[in-house]
């Protein structure tokens, strides 16, 4: 070796701090990881949630990071950066440093709806952000105003049939999991229902509890407190399996095989992110994911706890993207 070739121990750290900046092809930058990830982490990690305080990911996210916290030996810090249906934090966390101290609370519309519904994103939901540790299924639950006579899916389906134009249902806001649920639902049942979107779920729940309203598919921990009031009907869940918070109602796939109609929440990186870091996170959050009172306390939510690997959970989010890219063409072509 001659005085101007570099030792390989400066080779590596030029190479680490490359992969860092994500300025290196995949190949060298897996080479790079072992010695970027090193240490990890020695500092405060940032949980970026990219809706407002006290919703639902804001609540799972919160019952995450405190024993993430003690997993890693550094404090998990919550940020909150709602807006633009997940855009602004997904965005923010897209242009973060892959270093592994930004992470994404992740809900489908940052990678799997919104880039279908929003023509230009600040982001590529593709190739920007990488998915670490599948963490809950956000089960949904179809539900009625009590007034209306069905029981059942079937009864449903009939009554819409009997009763064309009648038949409306809620959302949260046009392309929300309460939307896209709903259309899933109108086009595999082969009914006409009218969609009335809200701003917000609470508007949209009001409205259905005075009867104004008819139906909806949204989570269970949002409508649950309905159900068990009396003031909703659950009809059937958009799961494959019963959801424990209800264990006495059917799903939807019983009367319809193969919907689901539920959402994923995981937790995602910017891509060039050393995958032992990914690898790291991804084994950390099972474990916490895995534990028997965070699930209980997840089942009292009305979701379900969940876990997968990296590569896993990307497939699960391409299979998701094929499916509500044809329930979001449909609807536009409507």
């Amino acid at each position: 070796m001659d005085e101007h070739t570099p030792s390989r121990r400066s080779l590596l750290r030029a190479l680490g701090w490359l992969a860092m900046a994500g300025a290196l092809p995949a190949s060298l930058a897996s080479t790079a990881s072992p010695a970027v990830a090193q240490g990890y982490p020695n500092k405060p990690v940032l949980l970026v949630v990219p809706f407002a305080t006290g919703g639902g990911s804001d609540i799972v996210a919160r019952l995450i990071a405190e024993p993430l916290t003690k997993a890693l030996g550094q404090p998990v810090v919550i940020e909150n950066k709602p807006g633009a249906g997940a855009t602004v934090g997904a965005t923010a966390v897209a242009k973060a440093p892959p270093d592994g101290y930004t992470l994404l609370y992740t809900t489908p519309g940052v990678q799997i709806t919104n880039p279908y519904l929003m023509p230009s994103l600040p982001y590529d939901a593709d190739k920007d952000l990488v998915p670490v540790a599948l963490i809950a299924l956000a089960i949904n639950v179809l539900v009625v105003n009590p007034a209306l006579p069905v029981k059942t899916i079937s009864e449903l389906i009939a009554w819409a049939k009997a009763n064309p134009g009648k038949l409306n249902f809620s959302s949260s806001g046009i392309g929300a999991s309460s939307h896209l649920s709903g259309e899933l639902f109108k086009q595999r049942a082969g009914i006409e229902i009218e969609h009335v979107p809200y701003r917000g779920t609470g508007p949209s729940i009001q409205d259905l509890l005075t009867g104004r309203i008819q139906m909806t598919i949204d989570t269970v921990s949002t409508l649950l407190p309905h159900i068990r009031s009396g003031g909703l009907r659950a009809i059937a869940v958009a799961s494959e399996t019963r959801n424990p918070a209800l264990p006495d109602v059917p799903t939807i796939a019983d009367t319809l095989p193969g919907f689901e109609g539920s959402s994923i929440n995981y937790i995602s990186v910017p891509a060039g992110t050393p995958q032992p870091i990914i690898d790291r996170l991804n084994r950390e959050i099972n474990a916490i994911v895995g534990r028997e009172d965070i699930a209980k306390r997840m089942v009292e939510l009305g979701i379900a706890a969940a876990t997968e690997s990296p590569s896993d959970l990307a497939r699960r989010i391409q299979s998701e993207q094929v499916k509500w890219k044809a329930v979001i063409e449909k609807i536009s072509t409507q």
